[in-house]
């Protein structure tokens, strides 16, 4: 698996981003590109712009850490077509360029703040995690959706 933290694999989902168009669209599932990119930003919202989420109830919470957190945060790939958290459903249509500058910027400082400032690092959702765990629950949720799209 890829490595967020690393400055090259940071590089490598830019450029596949970069390889995207408006025009581009998904071998399967029903997000449009420009709603995929809102997507994949929400995980990165969650960190740097709290506000913009609710977080989980004390049920809620109890039940992604035992359930979800498991299949969040290892290495194996997610199937197609897999169930969509609610806070991450995009429903209507994003301005492209806006959603792909904002998606790099994060990846970007994701890179740079490095592994050392996730290690113990709240998750909105699954409590404490390790930068290892951050780094699976990033790589492999870019690499599910850019090979959505075909990047």
């Amino acid at each position: 698996m890829e490595n967020v933290f690393e400055a090259k694999d940071a590089q490598n989902y830019i450029n596949r981003i970069n390889n995207l168009v408006e025009e581009t669209h998904g071998l399967w599932g029903r997000m449009t590109v420009d709603q995929m990119l809102a997507h994949c930003c929400v995980s990165y919202e969650m960190i740097y712009e709290p506000e913009k989420h609710k977080k989980p109830g004390t049920i809620a919470k109890f039940i992604l850490r035992t359930f979800v957190k498991p299949k969040v945060t290892s290495e194996k790939a997610y199937p197609h077509d897999s169930p969509t958290a609610p806070q991450f459903i995009i429903k209507e249509r994003k301005d492209f360029e806006e959603e792909k500058k904002r998606l790099i910027g994060f990846i970007q400082k994701t890179q740079q703040l490095g592994a050392s400032a996730f290690d113990g690092k709240e998750s909105f959702s699954f409590g404490k995690l390790k930068s290892q765990e951050w780094n699976n629950m990033f790589a492999k949720h870019l690499n599910h959706h850019l090979s959505q799209f075909g990047v």
